[in-house]
């Protein structure tokens, strides 16, 4: 029954991003499951989780950027 739920979550691979931990590029995939954002690295098993609310928070005031990338719009 796990392996069910775990095949529904779509993984969306970040092109150009690097891993914090293992800094291997293009290995990094985000999940969204219950509104929690999961970045997991597919090389070193490396994961970080945050709210949408956190990653808001996060963006920095001044910076300039082209748009935010929410994985809810499909």
């Amino acid at each position: 029954m796990l392996e069910m739920v775990l095949s529904k979550t779509k993984k969306r691979f970040i092109a150009g991003a690097r891993c914090p931990k293992c800094n291997t590029l293009d290995t990094v995939a985000l999940t969204l499951e219950n509104t929690l954002e999961t970045l997991t690295c597919v090389q070193c098993g490396y994961t970080q989780t945050q709210t949408p609310k956190q990653a808001t928070a996060a963006t920095r005031q001044f910076e300039q950027m082209i748009g935010l990338f929410d994985p809810s719009d499909d």
